[in-house]
């Protein structure tokens, strides 16, 4: 048993380090006072000053920054309420085609749907006069129709291992089914909605198929502008930019993951207190 938890160890150490040493290099190099990546020069902090005053990047990542917390927020509503009525509607007409079109978008190729969308905002402009071209509203409607998968199988999940006995007691004693959605439903999901409004909010900010099909003119989001960079030469400005975000992301993944495992004491101690004896 311990050659194997010994080679189990070794194994994952270097599973992480081959994917997060290419993280760690990005901010290192940020503070390279050398324009070349591959010559460290000595410390510096002028990439960021450099970043400051670089008005292309720093429009693309506020662009990126809305859009993403936009295609979060639908998703996460349009995303709830199918995945409430897939864990609690067993039967129902069309559940199977229902079902098949949520599915779709985790299994087919995303330039097939960025193309098929693309289809239907021009035949739409062409017949109807709107959307008049390709702009902001055309990668939101993109970026949720990627993300309401994700968060409807998240929220889904959840209610699967959720105790339906809960609401139907609180049907019983006279609670709509509106108000037992958002008294007890909505706070026992909490922690989905989190996790699918992160999960969203990160697929959305670095998605490039979609976003290259429906962006046009003063809609280049962050992800086009590195990529069109990056094949030039690798920029010291972007792994400042790189750098802040993962700090910031670094953030909300500790504050957030801290805050459930509060949520989750706090629910075993209050199901304790319960089920104790008087």
């Amino acid at each position: 048993m311990k050659p194997n938890r010994t080679m189990s160890r070794v194994f994952l150490t270097f599973t992480f380090l081959f994917l997060y040493l290419p993280i760690l290099s990005i901010v290192v190099y940020s503070f390279n006072e050398s324009k070349l990546v591959t010559v460290w020069s000595g410390f510096s902090l002028k990439w960021y000053a450099a970043l400051a005053d670089d008005t292309e990047l720093t429009q693309a990542a506020w662009l990126s920054l809305r859009i993403a917390v936009g295609a979060a927020c639908v998703s996460v509503f349009i995303g709830t309420w199918i995945g409430f009525v897939l864990a609690r509607y067993r039967r129902f007409s069309g559940k199977t085609l229902f079902t098949g079109m949520v599915n779709a978008p985790l299994v087919l190729p995303e330039v097939i749907q960025a193309m098929s969308l693309l289809l239907l905002f021009v035949a739409l402009q062409k017949w109807t006069g709107w959307p008049s071209g390709r702009g902001i509203f055309t990668i939101l409607v993109g970026h949720v129709m990627l993300c309401v998968s994700y968060v409807a199988i998240t929220v889904q999940a959840r209610l699967a291992g959720m105790n339906p006995a809960l609401a139907e007691a609180a049907q019983d004693l006279g609670a709509t089914p509106i108000k037992v959605f958002v008294d007890i439903t909505l706070p026992m999901i909490s922690q989905a909605l989190v996790s699918g409004w992160l999960l969203s909010f990160t697929i959305s900010l670095d998605n490039v198929v979609m976003s290259a099909f429906l962006s046009g003119p003063g809609s280049t989001v962050l992800p086009l502008v590195i990529f069109s960079r990056v094949r030039l030469g690798l920029n010291p400005e972007i792994h400042a930019l790189g750098t802040i975000f993962i700090v910031v992301v670094s953030i909300v993944v500790v504050v957030n993951n801290s805050f459930m495992q509060k949520r989750m004491r706090q629910r075993d101690q209050d199901i304790k207190n319960a089920l104790s004896p008087v």
